[in-house]
């Protein structure tokens, strides 16, 4: 594991983590599918006929699930490399596109799209602030705003995880504390920046919109094969989901 802490294009870059990444994602057991998933498509809701704006795409999958679902074009964005080449076979023979770029440095024509969705991606970004002016401005009047990160409880502090098996205790600390954090994570180590629950919705605000939803969404005993594992997800929220909006007018 290096000791270099790097940011998340460059950390899904590194040949071992992304390996890792890569079968935890596709393991059919992953918190992401089992949980922020599903919670993320509750909110998004219908995507017939909508144009799509995704911010920190990964492998594209989410994005050829979602032309699957009926939106009429979908662009994703992302900063890996390796993400940008998988995303690119994903949606290969489909109406979506993908691009190599950083969420910091991403630019779309002003009222282009319907939908700007990012699922586990913002807490790498350093100042959101900018990032969600630019989807207000991409978005149409009547658009959207959905977004899922981890949840801060967990961003605030890493201390008492053992990387050598599941995490089975938690230490909220420095929750006041915003800003960069390290962490050991998927065999190397990796900087995200931590905010509050309050601050995430101040943001949001901020840039124009109107929160419709905050979500922190539990595990649903029927998704899980171990009762041990649900059991252990119930413990402590591991996302943080917030939908808003901006005036039909």
């Amino acid at each position: 594991m290096t000791d270099v802490a790097l940011g998340g294009g460059d950390f899904y870059d590194e040949p071992h983590v992304f390996a890792v990444y890569h079968a935890h994602r596709t393991s059919g057991t992953s918190p992401n599918e089992l949980i922020e998933g599903p919670a993320v498509l509750e909110l998004l809701g219908p995507v017939h006929g909508r144009r799509i704006l995704e911010l920190g795409c990964g492998d594209g999958q989410f994005g050829r699930f979602l032309l699957q679902a009926g939106c009429a074009a979908y662009t994703g964005i992302d900063a890996s490399a390796r993400m940008v080449a998988l995303a690119q076979q994903a949606l290969d023979g489909t109406a979506g596109a993908v691009q190599r770029t950083r969420i910091e440095q991403f630019a779309a024509p002003p009222a282009s799209v319907d939908l700007v969705v990012s699922r586990l991606a913002l807490h790498y970004v350093d100042d959101l602030r900018p990032v969600f002016e630019r989807a207000r401005q991409a978005l149409r009047p009547g658009g959207r705003l959905v977004f899922s990160v981890e949840h801060p409880v967990i961003t605030s502090c890493d201390r008492g995880w053992d990387q050598r098996g599941p995490r089975a205790d938690w230490l909220v600390d420095d929750y006041f504390v915003s800003g960069r954090r390290e962490t050991a994570w998927l065999g190397g180590r990796v900087v995200k920046f931590h905010r509050t629950v309050e601050q995430y919705v101040r943001l949001v605000q901020d840039a124009g919109f109107t929160l419709e939803r905050l979500c922190e969404p539990g595990p649903e005993r029927a998704r899980f094969a171990s009762e041990a594992e649900f059991r252990r997800r119930q413990r402590i929220p591991l996302f943080l989901l917030l939908a808003a909006g901006l005036p039909a007018t």
